[in-house]
């Protein structure tokens, strides 16, 4: 039975310094990063330039990239490895996140890898079971990158809100919270609209980001690869491929 949705409507939590040596996501490695146009320059507008260009001849190009024209130029980050960063931002779920209905980007990690996997793994089967797969294994890339950024705290909010918010069946409350959170062109300068700060729904003491600004990010690192094993109802063990063993997923 899910939340109350009212609960949170005229809740907004404090914001604290949400501040990791390694805010982590679990991605899929089935669409490789184009990263020519990071090292070509670091200018945004000469970036998203080139892509248009090159779109003329190769229109798959945007579509593996992103749409950098959904994120204001302002807020965009350049570089190597930027595409990884701003993938969220450029290419929105239309089917929407916990956060987001989906008209915008979330970008989502969790305090450490086995946070990230517990998280990851989740939507991974959820997802799968909604395709109808068989048992099948994805390789998935781990990204590390550090945040130091205020943030509106859930452990600060009362429990009702809290339980609204964090309804692991229903995203009706988080999504009305998350439109009254991200930022608009008013509020891009204040910590209205940086991102969130939640417990994990899926692995118990764990804390998780939700960051609705790429400005706020630093460019991740790539971290190990990981191999999810789908067994057909879900994702209960993944390989290490950098410490060659098998890790068992606690529910």
């Amino acid at each position: 039975m899910g939340s109350d949705p009212n609960a949170s409507a005229n809740s907004t939590p404090n914001t604290r310094l949400v501040r990791w040596r390694s805010a982590t996501r679990v991605v899929a490695t089935r669409f490789p990063p184009i990263n020519l146009y990071e090292r070509v320059s670091a200018d945004p507008e000469v970036w998203d330039a080139l892509i248009a260009a090159e779109q003329m001849v190769n229109p798959q190009v945007r579509d593996a990239i992103g749409d950098l024209r959904l994120v204001a130029l302002e807020e965009q980050v350049s570089g190597p490895g930027s595409a990884a960063l701003m993938a969220p931002f450029t290419h929105w779920n239309p089917m929407g996140s916990r956060f987001s209905d989906g008209s915008y980007g979330v970008y989502y990690a969790g305090d450490g890898v086995a946070t990230a996997v517990a998280e990851t793994a989740y939507h991974f089967a959820r997802i799968a079971r909604q395709s109808a797969d068989g048992p099948r294994y994805e390789t998935m890339s781990v990204q590390e990158g550090p945040i130091n950024a205020s943030m509106h705290d859930l452990d600060r909010t009362d429990a009702a809100t809290r339980a609204a918010l964090l309804d692991p069946d229903s995203y009706v409350a988080s999504r009305q919270f998350g439109q009254l959170l991200r930022p608009t062109s008013a509020s891009l300068q204040t910590a209205r609209g940086n991102g969130i700060y939640y417990p994990s729904i899926r692995r118990a003491g764990g804390h998780c980001i939700a960051v609705f600004r790429p400005s706020m990010l630093r460019i991740p690192g790539q971290g190990r690869y990981l191999g999810f094993d789908w067994d057909g109802e879900r994702v209960r063990r993944y390989f290490d491929y950098y410490d060659r063993v098998w890790v068992t997923i606690r529910e």
